[in-house]
């Protein structure tokens, strides 16, 4: 696996996503706290690209500054648009991002909301992404009938029904159980290969980040800087189970691990504070 340090470089000015200096911080009872710090990044148009670092890093402020839906402290956020009458982003988020009030079908209509479709057309669309989630059994079932992957699966269809030019998912799947999750990486990566979004996914799992991506950004502890970029070695399409099965994955999860290891306990030690360390 090829790995290097981030630096800025003339493939942000081509990028489909740049982050240039990207600094947050919060202001807090304790004074101003820097959630992300300094963030220079290029995804470019079609790439998975997946996050990973320690709780508290800044992955989900980051994502957040990508959407708009933070302003960021210093630096800037440049999504290099191809067609405007399409969203930037959307979002998926962990756990229920659903609205338990509405059938699946209603669901994913709401992600057809701000564009002007004829209703043909969006009942079609709908329809589509329905089954492309492979729940059209369960289209006017509410969110209560359904398991939680079929949930996540609606939280996913309602985002792809705005076609957004870029996908922001933070955790998407970390509430579910193993089986669970795999078979929603399956689909994702099915999807992904469809429609080639670019796709930006937070993740606490190196197995994760390394079936879905085709780079991986380790981040430090807080605040959050890039330490790593790792390309991702696997040919595509993917299947997660052959992902794991590749004599380069204990190589490329090791290389990773390395990398994240330190960072988890350097922010466990700054928890505990100078008194309380801990041995590692």
């Amino acid at each position: 696996m090829a790995a290097d340090q981030s630096t800025p470089s003339a493939a942000t000015a081509a990028a489909k996503v740049a982050l240039r200096g990207l600094t947050k911080r919060f202001r807090g009872s304790r004074g101003a706290i820097t959630a992300v710090d300094g963030i220079d990044l290029a995804i470019a148009a079609g790439e998975f690209c997946c996050l990973v670092g320690p709780s508290g890093c800044g992955k989900t402020t980051l994502l957040r500054l990508t959407a708009g839906l933070e302003r960021p402290t210093a630096g800037s956020v440049e999504l290099h648009r191809g067609d405007h009458a399409r969203p930037a982003t959307a979002m998926v988020f962990q756990g229920q991002g659903v609205f338990p009030w509405y059938t699946v079908r209603q669901n994913v209509a709401y992600g057809l909301r701000f564009q002007r479709r004829r209703p043909a057309e969006a009942r079609a669309t709908v329809e589509a992404l329905i089954a492309t989630v492979g729940l059209m059994r369960f289209a006017d079932a509410y969110p209560h009938q359904l398991s939680e992957g079929m949930r996540q699966r609606v939280s996913i269809a309602r985002a792809l029904a705005a076609d957004p030019e870029v996908l922001l998912m933070d955790e998407p799947f970390g509430n579910l159980d193993e089986q669970n999750r795999l078979l929603l990486q399956e689909e994702l990566l099915r999807i992904w290969q469809e429609q080639r979004k670019t796709v930006v996914f937070v993740t606490h799992s190196i197995d994760e980040a390394l079936i879905l991506g085709d780079r991986v950004v380790v981040m430090t502890a807080q605040p959050g800087r890039i330490k790593r970029l790792l390309d991702v070695p696997f040919a595509r399409p993917r299947d997660p189970y052959q992902v794991k099965a590749d004599p380069a994955f204990g190589a490329c999860f090791q290389a990773i691990w390395e990398e994240l290891r330190e960072e988890v306990w350097r922010a466990r030690r700054e928890e505990l504070g100078p008194s309380k360390g801990v041995g590692r």
